[in-house]
């Protein structure tokens, strides 16, 4: 059995986490800093308070009556959308950001470490398979659809949200890609056709919410329906040539929770990692950002 791993990106030039703590994350995105709230950061702030406002283009303040809307204040010299770009690893991505009420800009950057790894995985996959088949699921802005089609993979990219489709469309525009196959519909529906019609994926990814609605108004609950949506992926996933991901952002699920899910439905996996995907700001604390299971032939 692998041991849980701990993984923290490579930095990237257009990112960084400057400092955590008092339940908050300053990070800068390209030339803005940031300023939101982050649950999991329960140790003290590094730097003074005075230095995060004077650093801060952007603050985001929640809204007394919502758990998870709020709003921003910003600098006048702060521009809304803007755009970053991600040179790794044989990829150069570029993303749209934008300051939404839900305290998220459009990007995850803890991902990158997944980017590379799904590059590499299709990258090795096309001496046997010539357009390797992925599916990514809650599939949000497309980082990860990005990473795979530019690598070389036809890609299906599903969501229920519309306008997060649309700004993932944009992404592949931008970073001067064609050709992703685009479902706005949810998941759950959408895999159980996928069995019924006997298609298979060489790699699949699955970034599932706490909660969710489905365009129509399905109810996506985790804890719930998460066993049956990976029975429907492992029938899903190819026999030969394939990998899979799962992330995870709920503050109580563990890695090990994942890995019994994986042996169960999967079976004797090769080569798994599993454990959590974390960012370190500049004082050298880490920052746990959700847990991971990936595995590849």
């Amino acid at each position: 059995m692998s041991a849980i791993q701990l993984v923290i990106p490579e930095p990237w030039a257009e990112y960084e986490l400057i400092d955590s703590g008092n339940f908050q994350k300053l990070e800068r995105f390209g030339n803005f800093i940031l300023s939101r709230p982050e649950p999991q950061a329960i140790w003290d702030k590094s730097l003074k308070d005075s230095n995060w406002e004077r650093q801060a283009h952007a603050v985001f303040r929640r809204d007394r009556q919502s758990p998870e809307r709020g709003d921003w204040q910003t600098r006048p010299d702060m521009r809304d959308p803007w755009f970053v770009t991600f040179r790794q690893g044989g990829l150069n991505l570029k993303f749209k950001l934008a300051l939404t009420t839900f305290k998220h800009v459009g990007l995850f950057p803890e991902q990158a470490d997944n980017w590379a790894y799904i590059s590499a995985k299709i990258k090795g996959m096309l001496p046997n398979v010539a357009r390797p088949n992925v599916l990514n699921l809650f599939a949000y802005t497309g980082g990860a659809t990005l990473a795979a089609r530019q690598a070389g993979a036809d890609v299906t990219h599903v969501d229920a949200v519309k306008p997060v489709i649309t700004w993932a469309r944009e992404n592949m525009d931008y970073s001067g890609l064609t050709n992703i196959r685009w479902m706005v519909e949810d998941v759950v529906k959408f895999v159980r056709r996928e069995v019924r019609r006997g298609n298979r994926y060489n790699g699949i990814i699955l970034d599932p919410p706490a909660y969710g609605r489905g365009p129509d108004g399905e109810k996506w609950v985790l804890e719930e329906h998460l066993n049956d949506l990976l029975k429907s992926c492992a029938d899903l996933l190819d026999n030969d040539n394939f990998f899979f991901i799962i992330n995870l952002y709920s503050l109580g699920f563990s890695s090990l929770l994942v890995d019994n899910l994986i042996r169960q439905l999967f079976g004797n996996v090769p080569n798994p990692e599993w454990g959590e995907l974390a960012m370190m700001d500049q004082f050298q604390k880490r920052l746990p950002l959700g847990v991971f299971y990936r595995f590849a032939s």
